[in-house]
């Protein structure tokens, strides 16, 4: 059912609103998915925080004019589904990978973090980015480890002193048992 011009300006403003506070955007060719996996897909990028969206490739490059995706624009060919993680830059790329393996149809034909394009097949090395918790607990793992380096070498001589002092005593308990 094609769109009248209001539903238009409203479907580009929406879509410009969700690009203007996104972190990643995703786009993939959905040629050949039947309805119930595109469903299935809309509901388990929900559940990620994505915001999924099938949009005629005019009305999104409107939509993400102004905005640090503006360069995706002139890349938007065929039909395509643009996937935005607001919170997680990698949240969309992890959700069009997980749904990629089991459906050889969905095709990731690019990916933009905040501006600069990359082709498809990055698409990986953006669902490998870690979640914010998992960032924070790395960060955590490094700055905790140089404390931990220090007070171990600091309790050395402590501990070595009474590994020593514990030795000659039961040395000298072993002798004089003997």
């Amino acid at each position: 059912m094609p769109l009248n011009l209001e539903d238009k300006k409203a479907l580009v403003a929406e879509v410009a609103e969700i690009a203007a506070k996104s972190q990643s955007v995703v786009a993939a060719e959905y040629r050949g998915i039947t309805v119930s996996q595109m469903t299935d897909l809309r509901a388990k990028a929900r559940a990620k925080g994505v915001y999924m969206r099938v949009v005629k490739n005019t009305l999104a490059r409107k939509a993400v004019a102004g905005t640090s995706f503006e360069a995706i624009g002139p890349l938007l060919k065929g039909p395509l589904v643009l996937a935005f993680s607001k919170d997680d830059p990698g949240a969309a790329a992890r959700v069009i990978k997980d749904f990629a393996k089991a459906n050889d149809k969905l095709v990731a034909t690019l990916v933009s973090i905040g501006g600069p394009v990359l082709p498809g097949k990055d698409l990986e090395k953006v669902a490998s980015l870690p979640t914010r918790e998992q960032a924070l607990s790395q960060l955590l793992g490094v700055l905790k480890a140089p404390i931990e380096k220090f007070v171990r070498t600091v309790a050395a001589p402590h501990t070595k002193l009474v590994r020593t002092v514990a030795a000659v005593r039961d040395s000298k308990q072993a002798a004089a048992g003997a």
